[in-house]
């Protein structure tokens, strides 16, 4: 009967009519492990199969815990293709999700499309149950991370109109050692946060109250058993692992389709709560037809007429007290992106300082700055640089346009780039990063700084050191690392096998030096140079980074001749010079 469901399903069997019926079968024949979940008569639920491979001890992820049965407005916010990423768009309530519940849902998408691409999980999905399971969170009640102010627990899981769970946790997510509840905005039974967790806001902690946590746990719950998503069989049979229920099933799709058709941002706290519950009596829902219920016949009225209701007494007390937002929210609950704030290209010169500065606006839901804001800027890479000339990381506090700007960054010795990265303090939000570029120093300008040409006897070293003056648009030009090559001639700059060189470290012969760096006043002294047995004119080049350049001309003398001696007329030999 499974073999036969699966077939059935595979071949596009995408009416809820056609999956309940199928699932039902499935259940009626007694398959082996399948076990009829508890039935909702209070809320209308309709019991289904077991569906895929149990990953809790009933099957399902929230133990099928009761969950919210309102249903969109009919009213739908936007058609089809809607951006559904503008900061603010205008719309009905319940379009609107809470800002970290929002960007929760979309980390958990982007991330398992990374690594389960053929998944395909939208969004909008999560959206769905996250609205049927706890309402966003009770409308985005969390803190800058991301957890719920209090825990989020389902009723206790003892088979008393549901599932019966002994204890999984010994109490340790959700505060009961005797038996289970559901747990968090994603509703999830202990057992299968056991195998699901996961730390989605790198906070060393797998917690199932944290609603990027349990966000991304519920993608890859629903992404199991190699479903995609984009396939209707697929999607159903994860949305029934979830809970088996018909209804639960039609609820979830209901507002899976209506927020892809667009929703906006709200800030946290502020989200509409929905009302109807499906282990409680059912109100009607704005917007929706009631479900049918049994006409119950009135109780005779011992007054006669029709009553008239009272104006200062609501006919239906609302069913869950009206939520206030908060008056004034702490910076890092408004704040919902940080952009950069037209900083432009970050250069220097090794050792100098940008002449620009990192800067950022903190923005809210509705696009409008938000003062107040803790924002850390970092130097991140092998680099030298630091900012305000002694720290690798500040943080700065956002002014009344929503500005933070970062001290001034020093370029360290070393050549490359850098990032400076911008992120705010105490909330999970995309940074912002800068890309720097320190250039080595330059000079345009070489020349000599002693007038005698250098001379030497071949065989001797020259008796003077060469002195060179590096510039830079005429200022002397400190730290430049020049070059010095004894060059093969005027029109080949490659370095010459003859004549004079200098010595490295071990004293051997070399004819081209780095690394000679000039002092504080632009000023650079060769090392010794020495002539070997090469007698004539040769020539020295020095080279900077800027294109400044000089050639010196090097003169190899031939030694004196040794005298020889000549007779004297005294008839002693005395040395003369010899012509």
């Amino acid at each position: 009967m499974a073999a036969e469901l699966g077939r059935l399903l595979r071949r596009g069997a995408t009416s809820g009519a056609v999956v309940a019926a199928a699932v039902a079968a499935l259940a009626a024949s007694q398959a082996p492990g399948a076990t009829a979940p508890p039935s909702d008569s209070a809320g209308g639920d309709r019991p289904v199969g077991v569906g895929d491979t149990p990953s809790s001890p009933d099957g399902t992820a929230t133990g099928d815990s009761p969950y919210y049965t309102d249903l969109p407005p009919l009213n739908t916010p936007n058609k089809p293709g809607t951006s559904i990423d503008l900061p603010l768009v205008t719309g009905p309530a319940e379009a609107g999700i809470p800002a970290s519940v929002l960007a929760a849902y979309k980390r958990a998408e982007q991330s398992i499309r990374t690594s389960d691409p053929a998944c395909n999980l939208p969004w909008q999905l999560l959206a769905g149950i996250g609205k049927v399971e706890s309402g966003q969170a009770r409308g985005g009640r969390v803190d800058a991370n991301g957890t719920t102010h209090s825990p989020i627990l389902g009723p206790v899981l003892n088979g008393v109109g549901f599932a019966n769970i002994s204890d999984t946790d010994n109490g340790a997510y959700d505060g009961d050692s005797t038996h289970d509840r559901a747990v968090g905005p994603m509703q999830f039974i202990p057992s299968t946060w056991a195998t699901w967790g996961q730390d989605a806001n790198g906070d060393g902690r797998k917690d199932p109250n944290n609603i990027y946590d349990a966000a991304q746990a519920a993608g890859l719950y629903l992404c199991a058993n190699n479903r995609d998503l984009a396939v209707k069989a697929d999607l159903d049979r994860a949305i029934l692992s979830y809970n088996r229920s018909t209804e639960y099933l039609h609820t979830v799709l209901s507002w899976f389709e209506y927020y892809k058709r667009g929703t906006h941002q709200v800030p946290d706290g502020t989200g509409q709560l929905p009302v109807d519950r499906s282990d409680t009596p059912r109100t009607t829902t704005p917007g929706r037809t009631p479900a049918p219920t049994t006409p119950v016949t009135p109780k005779p009225s011992p007054s006669t007429g029709t009553p008239k209701p009272n104006p200062s007494t609501p006919t239906t007390p609302p069913t869950t007290p009206p939520t206030t937002p908060p008056v004034d929210l702490p910076a890092t609950a408004k704040v919902t992106r940080i952009k950069d704030a037209g900083t432009g290209a970050l250069t220097a010169t090794a050792g100098g300082v940008f002449a620009g500065r990192p800067a950022v606006l903190a923005l809210d839901a509705h696009g409008k700055p938000v003062k107040g804001l803790g924002v850390r800027f970092e130097i991140v890479g092998s680099t030298g640089a630091n900012l305000g000339g002694v720290a690798k990381s500040v943080t700065v506090t956002t002014d009344a346009a929503g500005k933070a700007v970062a001290p001034l960054v020093r370029a360290g010795e070393k050549p490359g780039t850098f990032t400076v990265r911008a992120t705010v303090v105490g909330r999970t939000l995309a940074p912002v990063d800068f890309a720097a570029t320190v250039v080595e120093r330059s000079a345009d300008t070489l020349v000599r700084d002693d007038a005698e040409k250098p001379t030497a006897t071949a065989g001797e070293r020259f008796a003077d050191r060469v002195l060179v003056k590096a510039t830079l648009d005429g200022a002397a030009a400190s730290g430049v690392a020049l070059t010095a090559t004894m060059i093969t001639s005027a029109e080949d700059p490659t370095a010459n096998s003859k004549g004079p060189y200098f010595k490295d470290a071990d004293g051997n012969p070399v004819r081209t030096l780095t690394g000679l760096t000039t002092d504080a006043n632009g000023l650079l002294t060769l090392p010794d140079i020495y002539a070997d047995g090469e007698t004539g004119t040769f020539l020295l080049r020095l080279t900077a980074p800027g294109g400044g350049t000089v050639t010196i001309e090097l003169e190899v003398t031939a030694p004196a001749p040794e005298p020889t001696p000549t007779p004297s007329p005294s008839g002693s030999t005395e040395a003369t010079p010899t012509p």
